[in-house]
């Protein structure tokens, strides 16, 4: 049994910043708020960008979750190591390599912010100084009679958010998307590899 954690895949944690950070109003099925609140950014948005992002993020965050559930494609990978691949063809891969983000749509000045190097730095030195975990407390080893039916089902993939509060998803045949939160505590993680069904 093989189940791979992608934890606070990077262009989903740039969209919750994104939200917060600028206080958008993003409507629909969307996560809670990040763990760790960022200070509010700089640079103050018009009426019509406000309008624009806030109706732009929920498809795009929708496409960014859906990518990050997909298994890794280690073919694509490899390819993008020949030296002698040619740049159109490069550009083509590494984009469906890494998938859709906040910076395609709207290019990379939005983190140049103090707010953004702030909380990302926090997040860095975080994750630095976690002491590991012992294996048996790892959460998929410590609720390993949910896990097995899960994977049984399908499931190969967990995607974590740095989220408080529940939000629980199945992502496609083989992705459960999960908050950080829900997966630090048993019963809650148990119920949510209790509700993946492949799609």
């Amino acid at each position: 049994m093989v189940i791979s954690i992608e934890d606070r895949p990077h262009a989903a944690d740039e969209m919750l910043w994104v939200r917060e950070a600028y206080g958008l109003d993003v409507e629909g099925d969307v996560p809670p708020p990040l763990t760790d609140t960022p200070a509010p950014a700089a640079r103050e948005l018009t009426e019509a960008e406000r309008s624009r992002w806030a109706a732009v993020w929920p498809s795009l965050w929708r496409r960014i979750i859906e990518h990050a559930g997909r298994p890794t494609d280690h073919a694509a990978m490899e390819r993008l190591m020949d030296r002698d691949l040619p740049t159109e063809q490069r550009k083509t891969l590494l984009s469906q390599v890494m998938g859709p983000s906040w910076r395609d749509e709207f290019g990379d000045a939005v983190f140049e912010d103090p707010s953004y190097r702030a909380w990302q730095q926090r997040s860095f030195t975080t994750a630095r100084s976690a002491a590991p975990r012992p294996l048996d407390e790892q959460p998929e080893r410590r609720d390993l009679e949910a896990l097995v039916p899960a994977w049984r089902r399908g499931l190969e993939r967990i995607v974590v958010l740095a989220c408080r509060g529940p939000y629980v998803r199945t992502l496609g045949p083989n992705a459960l998307l999960v908050t950080a939160e829900i997966r630090e505590e048993s019963r809650t993680y148990r119920a949510a590899l209790a509700s993946f069904v492949a799609k």
